[in-house]
């Protein structure tokens, strides 16, 4: 049995990412696994000052409700970020959330090229819903996922699901007329095989 912390990046209470989130926990659920969700937009979670009172494990100055975060951060073996797709990538909330990791970074002595401290290690994945689907629409957000998560920070990518074509931006969810719930399920489902849990 593996932690899964599911962070909903924003987004409409019952919107497309929010259902998404729900049918990847319950596949989890399914396969066993202890999960749990936090909706930013029911947090406030301000953005980095970039202050660097934080650096090396110290409390952020910031009186937010990200000190509430760190324990569940820290417990979770699987940290799935979820976010709509914003001007092409995550959402400002999920963007904050992620500057935020720099108050549970520890000294790293002698740290890889490009790297400054290290992180706790975790896995990751990736849910995202948007109203286009082109080639190119979620390009910018793999890249942002794969440069600052796995190749900064360390964590090791269990995957992504990128579900475009969800409805119109000025319209209601759509997504329950795709078959990305269905993924999203399947996703939750077999996200560690059974010699992994």
């Amino acid at each position: 049995m593996k932690k899964i912390l599911v962070v909903l990046g924003g987004g409409k209470a019952n919107g497309n990412t929010a259902q998404l989130c729900d049918a990847f926990i319950k596949g989890a659920k399914e396969a066993g696994h202890q999960t749990e969700l936090v909706s930013l937009r029911e947090l406030q979670v301000n953005g980095c000052l970039g202050c660097n009172a934080c650096r090396y494990e110290k409390p952020c100055i910031q009186k937010d409700d990200f000190a509430s975060l760190i324990p569940k951060i820290k417990a979770a073996d699987l940290i799935v970020f979820a976010s709509p797709l914003y001007f092409w990538t995550f959402s400002a909330k999920l963007k904050a959330f992620i500057e935020r990791f720099y108050c549970i970074a520890q000294k790293d002595e002698n740290p890889p090229f490009g790297r400054y401290e290290k992180y706790p290690i975790k896995d990751c994945a990736l849910l995202m819903t948007s109203a286009d689907h082109f080639f190119w629409t979620f390009e910018q957000a793999v890249s942002y996922y794969r440069f600052t998560l796995v190749r900064y920070i360390g964590f090791h990518d269990r995957g992504m699901l990128l579900a475009g074509g969800c409805g119109s931006t000025n319209g209601p969810a759509q997504i329950q007329k795709t078959d990305y719930l269905e993924k999203a399920y399947r996703f939750g489902k077999e996200i560690y095989p059974p010699e992994q849990q």
